[in-house]
C-alpha cells in the first residue's frame, strides 16, 4: 500500500497558531515506528506542476499565493500566513493526493498522508485550505479517463463547501458530505448529498446516519473510485469539530467504510482532512489509526 508524503508538508507557523502542522510528520513517524508501514511504502513527492493547479484555480490567485502577496482580508479568511513556502507546501499536498488517487486505481488503495483541503475555492482559500487537492486530482483523472465516475466521501466534521462548488454540475462526480449543520462554514454549498448532524452528535446516532445514507449513495452512483476525506475532527475532544464521537466510534467508522470499499472492490484514496484535538498528538494518533485500518484491510482482502 503506497502512501504519499513530503517533509515540505510541515510549515513553521507562529506560536499558538491553531493549525496542528506537525501532525503530518508525527503520524508518519507513528506509522513507521509501530511497523504499520515500511519505509519503502512511503513515497516522497514534489510540488504539483502549476498547470495542474490552473485546471481548478484562477491564475491570479495562484500567482498571489506563490509570490506571498495575498491581500490581508484574503489571508485572514485563509487562516495561514502567506509566504512562498506556503505555495510549495500546498502544491506538494496536491501532488500527494493526485498520486494517491492514481495508486488507488492501480492497486485498490492509495494514501495521502495529508490532504482533504475541501474549503478552497477557485479564486480564494478558506479554513487553512489553499488549493483544492481533491478537485485538482479529479480533473487530472478525467483528463486521462473522461468517463471515470468518482465519488468524494467527506466525513470531516465540516462541510466541503469548496469541493462542492468546484465540482457542481459534473454528472461524473458525486460529492457526499456528513457534517455538523450549525458549524463552520456558515455558508454551505450544496453537494450531491449533504447529511447534516446536530451539534455534539454522539457516536450511535452519527454512525447510523452515515452508514444508511452512504450505502444508498454508493449503490445508486456505483463509483469507479472513491476519494475519502476521513477527518479526525469528529472526536469529542476536538476544539472545532463539534461532534462527540469516541475513539471507538471513529475506529468503527473507519472499519465499516474501508471494509465496504475494499470488499466491494471499489478503489479508494484515503486523505486526512481536519483534526484539532486539545491534545495535539491525539490528532496524529487518529490519522495513524485510520491508515492502520486501511493497511490491515487492504492486506486481508487484496493481498497488498
Amino acid at each position: 500500500m503506497r502512501c504519499f508524503y513530503s517533509e515540505k508538508l510541515e510549515l513553521e507557523l507562529p506560536s499558538g497558531h491553531p493549525f496542528p502542522m506537525e501532525k503530518f510528520r508525527v503520524s508518519k513517524d507513528m506509522l513507521l515506528e509501530s511497523g504499520i508501514l515500511r519505509p519503502e511504502e512511503i513515497v516522497e513527492v514534489r510540488a504539483a506542476d502549476n498547470h495542474l493547479l490552473q485546471r481548478v484555480h484562477e491564475r491570479d490567485y495562484i500567482r498571489n499565493i506563490e509570490s506571498g502577496l495575498l491581500g490581508r482580508k484574503e489571508e485572514i479568511l485563509l487562516g495561514l500566513p502567506v509566504t512562498p513556502q506556503l505555495y510549495q507546501r500546498s502544491a506538494t499536498e496536491v501532488e500527494a493526493t493526485r498520486l494517491a488517487c492514481h495508486a488507488a486505481l492501480a492497486e485498490g488503495v492509495g494514501v495521502c498522508l495529508a490532504g482533504g483541503t475541501h474549503h478552497a475555492f477557485r479564486e480564494h482559500g478558506e479554513g487553512y485550505c489553499v488549493f483544492n487537492d481533491v478537485a485538482i486530482a479529479i480533473r487530472d483523472l478525467q483528463d486521462k479517463q473522461p468517463n471515470i465516475k468518482i465519488m468524494v466521501v467527506d466525513t470531516d466534521a465540516h462541510q466541503g463547501n469548496g469541493t462542492a462548488a468546484l465540482l457542481a454540475g459534473d454528472p461524473r462526480v458525486f460529492t457526499y458530505s456528513i457534517h455538523v449543520g450549525r458549524n463552520d462554514p456558515t455558508k454551505k454549498v450544496l453537494g450531491s448529498l449533504d447529511i447534516e448532524t446536530v451539534r455534539y452528535v454522539e457516536g450511535e446516532m452519527y454512525l447510523k446516519q452515515l452508514f444508511s445514507s452512504l450505502a444508498g449513495a454508493l449503490d445508486a452512483f456505483a463509483p469507479d473510485l472513491v476519494i475519502w476525506i476521513s477527518g479526525a475532527d469528529s472526536h469529542r475532544n476536538d476544539r472545532f469539530g463539534q461532534m462527540y464521537l469516541s475513539l471507538k466510534d471513529i475506529q468503527r467508522r473507519d472499519e465499516v467504510l474501508l471494509g465496504a470499499f475494499i470488499r466491494n472492490r471499489i478503489p479508494v484514496a484515503v486523505l486526512y482532512g481536519g483534526g484539532y484535538n486539545r491534545q495535539p498528538e491525539f490528532t496524529a494518533k487518529l490519522h495513524r489509526n485510520t491508515i492502520a485500518t486501511a493497511k490491515k484491510l487492504a492486506t486481508e482482502f487484496r493481498g497488498l
